[in-house]
C-alpha cells in the first residue's frame, strides 16, 4: 500500500481516535459529583446538563449562590473538616488565589489547555478560566445622560438614578471594586462619590439588571452578558463599555484536593474547556476562552475590549480590607 503523507496522517489520527474511544468507553466516569457554582441557574442548569449528556453515568449534586456565599459555605465545611464539594466553579480568580495558597486545590497537569490565552490559566494548572466577563455600565434608554466614562456615574445630575452589585455577595463587583480603588484616576474618591450620589448596593447583577430594565433606576454597573442578552430579548437598554477600561474574570473552575470523585471532577473540566463546552458558553452569551468557537452575537462590530490593569496577587492581598471598608460605607 502507497500511503502518502495525508493518508498516513488520517490513518494515524483515526487510530489515535479509536485507542481514545476505547480508553473512554474502558473507564467510564461514574459516581456522584458535588459542584459549588455562583453560575446564574438557568446557566448552572445547561452545563451540568451538556456534561451529563456526555457522561450519564454521573449525578451531580449543585449549591448554587453568589461567589462570596459560596466561598463562606465552604469555609465553614474547612472549619469543620467536611468540605463537600468535588469540584468549585465560580466567578473569579481571586478566590482561587486564595484557595491555591491554603493548599486546597488539586493541580489538573493534564488538562487540555490549547488555544487558550495563558492569561487565562493558573501557571501550576490548579484552576482554568471558561470565559471572560466584564463589567461596565448599562442604562435606560429613557435616560438623559449617555454615559461614557465611569466618573460620569458622579456627576450631580445622576443622583439616586445609579444601582450597582455588592462585592460582598459578586464576585465580578469584588474584583471591580479592588480594580477600580488601586486605578489612579479613580481610586477611593470614585467609590466615595457613588456613595455621595445615593447609589444603592443590590444583592447581585440580576438586581442591577431589573432595576434599570423597569426604569426604577436609569444607570447601573454589571456585567456584559446580561444587559446585551436583555436588549436582544427586547429589554429597553444600553452597554457601555468604559473609556478607562473595564475590569474582566473568567469564571474559573478547580478541583478541590479533598475531592472524593476526581476522575468525575477531572471530565468536567474537559469538558467545559473543550470546544464543546466553549461553544455552550458563547451560546450562553459569553465571550469564549477559545477565540476559535467564535465571538458573542451581541457583540458590537468593531467593538474591543479596553482591559483595566488588575494585579491579582495585588487584589487577594486587599480585598477582604476593601470589601470591609465598603460594608462600612453602604452600611452593609
Amino acid at each position: 500500500m502507497n500511503l502518502t503523507r495525508r493518508h498516513f496522517g488520517m490513518l494515524a489520527a483515526s487510530t489515535m481516535l479509536a485507542v481514545s474511544l476505547s480508553t473512554a468507553s474502558a473507564q467510564p466516569v461514574s459516581g456522584k459529583l458535588v459542584l459549588y457554582t455562583s453560575q446564574p441557574d438557568r446557566d448552572a442548569q445547561q452545563t451540568v446538563a451538556g456534561f451529563r449528556k456526555l457522561h450519564p453515568n454521573v449525578e451531580v449534586e449543585v449549591f448554587r449562590s453568589g461567589t462570596t456565599e459560596v466561598m463562606s459555605k465552604l469555609a465553614a465545611e474547612f472549619a469543620a473538616g467536611q468540605p463537600r464539594p468535588d469540584l468549585l466553579f465560580i466567578a473569579d480568580a481571586a478566590s482561587m488565589e486564595i484557595l491555591k495558597a491554603e493548599n486546597r486545590l488539586e493541580a489538573y497537569k493534564e488538562a487540555k489547555v490549547d488555544g487558550i490565552p495563558s492569561g487565562l490559566i493558573d501557571p501550576d494548572r490548579t484552576y482554568f478560566g471558561t470565559k471572560v466577563i466584564s463589567t461596565g455600565i448599562i442604562y435606560n434608554k429613557a435616560a438623559k445622560l449617555i454615559p461614557t466614562s465611569w466618573a460620569d456615574l458622579a456627576k450631580p445630575e445622576l443622583k439616586g438614578q445609579i444601582s450597582m452589585a455588592s462585592p460582598l455577595y459578586s464576585g465580578a463587583a469584588a474584583i471591580k471594586l479592588s480594580a477600580v480603588t488601586a486605578h489612579p484616576d479613580l481610586g477611593w474618591k470614585f467609590v466615595e462619590a457613588l456613595k455621595a450620589n445615593e447609589a444603592s448596593a443590590v444583592r447581585g447583577n440580576g438586581a442591577v439588571l431589573r432595576a434599570v430594565a423597569t426604569g426604577e433606576k436609569a444607570y447601573g454597573i454589571i456585567v456584559d452578558f446580561m444587559a446585551f442578552n436583555a436588549k436582544q430579548q427586547g429589554s429597553p437598554v444600553e452597554f457601555v463599555f468604559p473609556k478607562e477600561g473595564v475590569t474582566v474574570v473568567t469564571e474559573p473552575v478547580a478541583i478541590l484536593r479533598t475531592a472524593q470523585n476526581k476522575a468525575a471532577a477531572r471530565a468536567f473540566v474537559d469538558f467545559l474547556l473543550s470546544d464543546e463546552g466553549q461553544k455552550l458558553s458563547l451560546s450562553q452569551g459569553y465571550f469564549a476562552t477559545r477565540s476559535t468557537v467564535g465571538k458573542p452575537s451581541w457583540l458590537p462590530a468593531g467593538a474591543d475590549l479596553n482591559l483595566m490593569p488588575v494585579d491579582m496577587k495585588g487584589v487577594v492581598k486587599t480585598i477582604e480590607d476593601d470589601k470591609k471598608r465598603f460594608a462600612t460605607m453602604f452600611g452593609q
